[in-house]
């Protein structure tokens, strides 16, 4: 048996499954899923130290009771595989093992998770999942495992709904809820199909901290928050509870100004994208901590109904943004692309607001609502025009309730 496993991998083997068990884990990521991930600001630079610490800092820093819960472990935590096939942490960086790693998150509270890729290689050269899903997800379930996010480097001529289809039936084979999150960077259109295979998929290659830059890598870029945004047209119809349009983990504290934090942040809830945080939550900022933690943006994005906002109005360098809310609320955004504040005047009664895809009418002539700023102090009603200075490179979000 031993040899057999050697030869053929038990991934084969178990492609034999019943297929009733072939389906994602329902009932996770009902709202888009809230966490951290060590990408963005450690790469490869990962060790169960830092991991514990970062849990330590999400209970600590408040971001555990705004409703984070994911500590993320991206890619260089592997060492290779067994004589039999199975992947194995890396010794040096995490001595005590994943599964210790794993109980020490739980125990604040947490869910811990892993990454791993469906080629041959992760993008960083470790050990790949391909040929071992199987095999891979019976060692993610063993170590406790709760989130798993899937990349697609080295996959030259894999079909990526079949690649995916896989890890998702092994996941689920496995016994033990994973939310699966498919990093496919929006090649091959995953929201096209991947309702019933991840949880989330990307829409995009990855972020940059810029508002408006393209990271030019050679064969691939990086992208601003702007860019990023406008990657979403036509994407909206697709999201909803446990299936997202992933923007990608965010980078508020690595750089950009508080007006870009903050407007990247409300931009990240308002599109219904998973808020996955990227910077070191050990050191952050006040000020990034607050952004973070800003329970009235963080409840636009973890809405039931699961909309993503719609771009409503368009001018350029301005944009509002509408995104419907449960109870017949809404949340507007308004959005300051340039380099210069401006003083907006908007006349709630002269534009109808009008959603064909998920069906919504307001005609504010006759519903009056009233608002609240989620930024900053400030409240007011839609029976009076709305005066409103929004900064650069910045935003302002108004949450509308109907009037009683």
């Amino acid at each position: 048996m031993k040899n057999a496993l050697k030869a053929v991998g038990l991934s084969s083997l178990l492609l034999f499954s019943n297929s009733a068990l072939s389906q994602k884990f329902e009932n996770l990521a009902q709202t888009p899923q809230m966490g951290w991930n060590s990408w963005n600001n450690f790469d490869c630079d990962v060790n169960e130290d830092m991991i514990k610490q970062m849990a330590d800092a999400m209970v600590e820093s408040g971001m555990k009771e705004a409703g984070y819960e994911y500590i993320n472990i991206d890619d260089c935590w592997h060492g290779e595989r067994d004589e039999n096939g199975f992947i194995q942490e890396s010794k040096a960086h995490f001595p005590s093992g994943m599964k210790a790693l794993a109980d020490y998150v739980h125990s604040k509270g947490l869910k811990l998770g892993i990454y791993s890729d469906a080629g041959t290689k992760t993008c960083a050269g470790k050990p790949g999942s391909r040929g071992y899903e199987y095999q891979d997800a019976i060692t993610y379930a063993k170590w406790g495992i709760d989130y798993l996010k899937y990349d697609w480097c080295s996959t030259e001529n894999v079909n990526p709904i079949g690649a995916y289809t896989l890890m998702r039936d092994a996941l689920h084979s496995a016994g033990r809820p994973i939310l699966f999150s498919m990093c496919e960077w929006g090649d091959n259109k995953p929201w096209e199909w991947a309702k019933d295979v991840g949880h989330s998929w990307r829409t995009t290659g990855d972020i940059y901290p810029c508002w408006s830059c393209e990271k030019n890598h050679g064969s691939w870029s990086s992208w601003g928050v702007m860019p990023i945004l406008d990657m979403q047209k036509g994407l909206r119809k697709y999201a909803g509870p446990g299936h997202w349009n992933d923007m990608d983990m965010m980078e508020v504290g690595n750089g950009m100004s508080f007006e870009e934090d903050k407007a990247h942040f409300s931009i990240w809830a308002m599109l219904a994208s998973p808020l996955i945080a990227g910077n070191d939550l050990r050191n952050m900022s006040d000020q990034t901590r607050k952004i973070l933690t800003n329970k009235d943006i963080i409840a636009l994005n973890q809405d039931k109904l699961g909309i993503q906002a719609m771009k409503f109005i368009d001018e350029g360098d301005f944009e509002i943004w509408v995104k419907p809310l449960e109870n017949n609320e809404l949340a507007f955004m308004f959005l300051n692309r340039s380099d210069n504040a401006i003083d907006y005047n908007y006349d709630w009664q002269f534009n109808i607001y009008k959603d064909d895809i998920f069906n919504y009418y307001i005609d504010f002539n006759k519903e009056s609502f009233n608002w609240k700023n989620l930024w900053e102090k400030g409240s007011g009603n839609t029976n009076k025009k709305l005066k409103i200075k929004v900064p650069a490179r910045g935003v302002q979000v108004l949450r509308l309730t109907p009037e009683k």
